[in-house]
């Protein structure tokens, strides 16, 4: 039986790395003509894996390269980058960072390669003595004992390894890590293309019952080139940070006083948040949906009923008891029932499905609320209007006849695309979310007709498809609209799902045209997600220029001088009349201080006007972009106006 080796198969220097019989293996791995083997290029998702776990190793040597008493945690890859955790007597300062980072540089000049070696548990306790986590890791060999995902990059597998470090010329062991694999051919691999970012605190393990250790975070791509790009788009994106941009633009706030991950809209923020829930709701009556309204609050046995007290418990605020009296000694008279804040619409709505007989004339009934929800996200995970503690949900469920439900599947992504194509996004691939098989309810075969209608919509949309094992909720399989912003980052946005298992839970059903009663599918669709994440995305796509018909306030008119300020106020007050979101600027500042805040504040239009302009019946107009038109004639411009709002014109 011939043997050959992953260097003799695949000889081109793009190859990182091997897939054997779907395990990935070195490059150096000893395959067989039975055993069915691929390439694992740098540039793929397990390349850059592979690629950035084998950088956090010469990060890690480097570090004890320069303080040796440096006691090692974990390194795994995460997504754009990599970190290693550490235990150290002192904070890592930006002067540490620069010298481990030149340490980097020579370890990687001097293509060490990465070896791998089986040891056993005891050979592994022996060699890694003077590393107390990596003794912790070794007791969760094979993934047991609640070893996490992080873990994994250590012991996942079913033997534990240790990788070394060594010459590539004379094979001298430089340094070795407790690692499952695999890592690149050589160091020399990670080239100019790695990069250290920043230093935080993070908890050995994620629990705060364990010593706090000191994380570093480094990024690495195949190529100088790349690297560049990527440290640009951090910029991009730190400019367009929407946290930043709603506190320069007047938008929204987390006051202490009201609570972690709990979100107040200014005025400013209200009217975009009015017009992105305004532009749903003409969508959502143009497609034959019906707005409902449910409670914040219900009893226990709601949630019970729909299951997710069984499975999403954790992530909903603690239950209130209520109801409860006592005579005048104390002694319970009536007794109480817990209630909880809403963590999701869907139960309510089946109630109101539930409220009346339903014929299958009705079907598809189609149910739509703005529905304000709540999910005890833990403080660390907070971030932003992006996750929150309280947000309102685009909500709808759809309830239809089994023969009703691909074509209903197939209306509800077109709708959602072309909704989300109104706001302005263009850019988009679809993720198929299938069962997780530790938390799921209801029967395999429902999961499978479920699983097999939605790939077949998906496939035929003729977008991009995705694999997402085990990604799913624990009611049903979904798809999910994965879209890509101005700057080219991806954020999932609409989600439709199916559901064969609230409608039995809750004993829905419907007179069938035989007159027979049979049991609805039910469909969940949320479009924006949230308006909180939803209208973080577009704050961030738009770097705060909203299109015209978004923008907070959409004309600014400002005067060249005090006299011009009736003469551009009988303009202003024309566009009000016709609904434009328009001010006078009749302040005492100058012209030019007047423009240069305006832009700031990213208005889309300015009036200006002086004698010229008053003389002529016209105006100028100023764009963001610091373009001007001027003598244009106030109908001309009321009209333009108009337009842009009305069309939505990307400007």
């Amino acid at each position: 039986m011939t043997e050959q080796t992953g260097f003799d198969l695949f000889p081109d220097r793009s190859v990182v790395a091997l897939r054997v019989d779907g395990e990935l293996k070195d490059l150096a791995t000893t395959v067989t003509e039975t055993q069915t083997v691929e390439p694992v290029t740098i540039d793929s998702e397990d390349g850059l894996n592979i690629l950035r776990h084998s950088a956090a190793h010469v990060l890690a040597q480097a570090v004890q390269r320069i303080n040796p008493e440096a006691k090692l945690g974990i390194g795994p890859p995460v997504a754009d980058g990599f970190y290693y955790d550490f235990d150290v007597a002192t904070p890592f300062t930006p002067e540490d960072l620069k010298a481990i980072e030149k340490e980097m540089d020579r370890i990687i000049r001097q293509g060490q390669r990465f070896v791998r070696r089986v040891v056993s548990d005891d050979e592994a306790r022996r060699e890694l003595a003077a590393e107390p986590y990596k003794l912790e890791l070794i007791g969760l060999k094979g993934g047991s004992a609640e070893s996490g995902d992080n873990e994994s990059v250590e012991v996942g597998a079913g033997e534990l390894t240790i990788y070394e470090n060594v010459d590539g010329k004379t094979g001298e062991r430089y340094w070795q890590d407790l690692c499952r694999g695999p890592h690149l051919p050589s160091t020399r691999m990670i080239g100019n293309g790695a990069k250290l970012m920043r230093v935080a605190a993070a908890y050995w393990r994620g629990s705060e019952k364990n010593p706090q250790l000191q994380r570093i975070y480094g990024t690495a791509w195949p190529t100088k080139d790349e690297l560049r790009a990527y440290l640009t788009r951090l910029e991009e994106a730190a400019k367009r940070d929407h946290r930043k941009l709603g506190k320069e633009l007047d938008l929204f706030s987390f006051p202490d006083e009201i609570g972690s991950g709990l979100a107040v809209f200014h005025p400013k923020g209200g009217v975009v948040r009015a017009e992105i829930e305004n532009y749903m709701r003409e969508r959502l009556i143009a497609h034959g949906y019906e707005q409902v309204y449910s409670p914040h609050i219900t009893k226990a046995n709601l949630f019970e009923t729909s299951g997710h007290l069984q499975w999403y418990k954790d992530g909903m605020f603690p239950a209130m008891h209520l109801d409860e009296e006592t005579d005048a000694e104390g002694h319970v008279t009536r007794q109480g029932q817990d209630y909880y804040l809403k963590p999701m619409n869907c139960p309510m709505h089946n109630l109101i499905f539930r409220a009346r007989g339903r014929s299958y004339r009705e079907l598809p009934l189609r149910l739509a609320e703005f529905g304000t929800v709540y999910r005890y996200e833990k403080s660390g995970q907070l971030s932003g209007l992006t996750r929150v503690r309280g947000l309102t949900q685009d909500d709808a469920h759809v309830y239809v006849t089994p023969d009703q439900v691909k074509a209903e599947v197939a209306s509800q992504l077109e709708f959602v695309l072309e909704t989300l194509r109104g706001y302005g996004l263009t850019d988009f691939y679809l993720e198929l979310s299938t069962k997780d098989p530790e938390k799921y309810v209801g029967s395999d075969e429902a999961w499978d007709e479920a699983t097999d209608t939605l790939r077949q919509v998906a496939e035929e949309s003729g977008l991009e498809l995705v694999a997402d094992p085990g990604g799913a909720a624990f009611y049903g399989p979904k798809i999910s609209v994965q879209a890509r912003d101005a700057i080219g980052r991806t954020w999932q946005l609409s989600t439709v799902q199916l559901d064969f298992n609230q409608p039995e839970r809750f004993e829905l059903e419907y007179t069938a045209s035989d007159g027979t009663k049979q049991q609805p599918v039910m469909i969940h669709r949320a479009l924006l997600g949230s308006i909180e994440r939803f209208f973080a995305i577009l704050l961030e796509h738009y770097a705060g220029a909203f299109p015209a018909w978004l923008a907070p306030v959409q004309v600014v008119g400002i005067p060249i001088a005090e006299e011009y300020n009736d003469y551009l106020g009988e303009i202003i007050a024309r566009l009000r009349t016709a609904g434009v979101r328009a001010e006078l600027d009749a302040s005492d500042d100058r012209m030019q201080k007047k423009i240069r805040t305006h832009t700031q504040q990213k208005v889309p239009f300015q009036l200006i006007a002086g004698e010229q302009d008053r003389a002529g019946g016209s105006v100028s107009f100023r764009f963001r972009d610091g373009t001007q038109d001027n003598g244009v004639p106030i109908d001309e411009a009321v009209r333009r106006i108009l337009e842009a709002i009305e069309t939505k014109a990307q400007v």
